[in-house]
């Protein structure tokens, strides 16, 4: 496709008989963030790992950068980036020995690999840390560290697989501005994430994923629409009240409440007047003499999206990764009971 940088075209894989990918599509236009978006399991890793040229599929076909996955796979490699889940560094050499390392194996002379990997240290806020040990740094600085190693190469393509996770607050928002100075600089990025709000802020267009497929596309706006743009949360007083207090406000919203009877919360997706049905929500409860523990307009979360989309929550699943152990894991525990017989 003319002006797409990576092109994903009915992608298949199989972990035994767990179906990772089952018919996946997807497109990234030259110069643009894609987020992809889903739960755990949802096949998201397994995804960048066959575009990283890591995991073959099973079936299907994907372009990066004009190279075929599979039959330009050695070729790919040099025009790609890739920062995972967890910083990949090696804890026992500096920040500076670690990016000359990877320069090296990008086949940059020596002098070549120490000017960029200085230039990556001090364009992530590394410089001054360049002669520490990794295994001193923080986790942030580890992070900065892990996705500056992905750019020693100048990739044309960046795969950032949930890149934030495990990151306080502060060290988010910093690499949130990292990878838009990226984008800046004319990068293309396929980022996954558990995170609407990390979607909203870099992607310019998502693709929602559950069960091996793309199940929604669009911009962040389209998608929180979908579920009416903002949500009403409210818990009752008394749980005994939950089902009146349902009752009171679930035809101000375009669908449905979620009624949660244990905890007493009542979730509905109203339109983009939250403020209007916030205060006639507190009136009808009010005349209805239902007393409130809290009520509050919120912005819509993944669980919110998927509900509408799927008719189901996020799920704890096992990680793409997880899923292929878990596979390998039982084969071999069926071979030593066939072996014990």
């Amino acid at each position: 496709m003319e002006g797409s940088v990576v092109v994903v075209e009915q992608l298949t894989k199989r972990f035994g008989h767990v179906w990772a990918l089952a018919g996946l599509d997807l497109e990234v236009r030259q110069g643009t963030v894609v987020g992809l978006l889903g739960p755990n399991g949802a096949g998201k890793t397994t995804t960048v790992r066959i575009l990283a040229t890591l995991l073959a599929p099973d079936s299907g076909r994907a372009t990066v950068a004009g190279f075929d996955v599979v039959r330009d796979a050695e070729a790919l490699r040099s025009a790609i980036g890739l920062a995972g889940q967890f910083a990949a560094v090696d804890e026992n050499l500096t920040g500076l020995e670690n990016l000359e390392m990877v320069g090296r194996l990008y086949h940059l002379p020596k002098a070549e690999a120490r000017r960029r990997a200085r230039d990556v240290l001090e364009r992530f806020g590394l410089a001054s840390a360049s002669g520490r040990t990794a295994r001193t740094y923080s986790g942030g600085m580890r992070r900065r560290l892990d996705l500056g190693a992905s750019l020693v190469g100048r990739p044309q393509v960046l795969f950032l697989d949930e890149p934030t996770t495990g990151l306080d607050p502060r060290s988010r928002l910093g690499l949130w501005e990292i990878i838009r100075e990226l984008v800046q600089d004319g990068t293309s990025l396929l980022l996954t994430t558990q995170y609407l709000e990390e979607a909203d802020r870099l992607a310019d267009r998502i693709a929602v994923i559950d069960g091996g497929k793309v199940i929604a596309e669009g911009t962040a706006d389209e998608l929180k629409s979908r579920v009416g743009g903002e949500v009403l949360e409210l818990r009752v007083a008394d749980r005994a009240e939950v089902a009146r207090a349902a009752g009171a406000v679930i035809g101000l919203g375009p669908g449905g409440a979620q009624v949660d009877n244990a905890s007493g919360d009542i979730t509905l997706p109203v339109g983009s007047d939250g403020p209007g049905i916030l205060a006639e929500a507190v009136r009808r409860l009010d005349a209805e003499a239902v007393i409130l523990a809290d009520i509050q307009l919120r912005r819509p979360t993944l669980d919110d999206v998927f509900l509408t989309l799927t008719g189901h929550a996020t799920e704890a699943e096992p990680m793409d990764g997880d899923a292929e152990r878990a596979t390998s894991g039982r084969r071999s525990r069926r071979r030593r009971r066939e072996r014990d017989r």
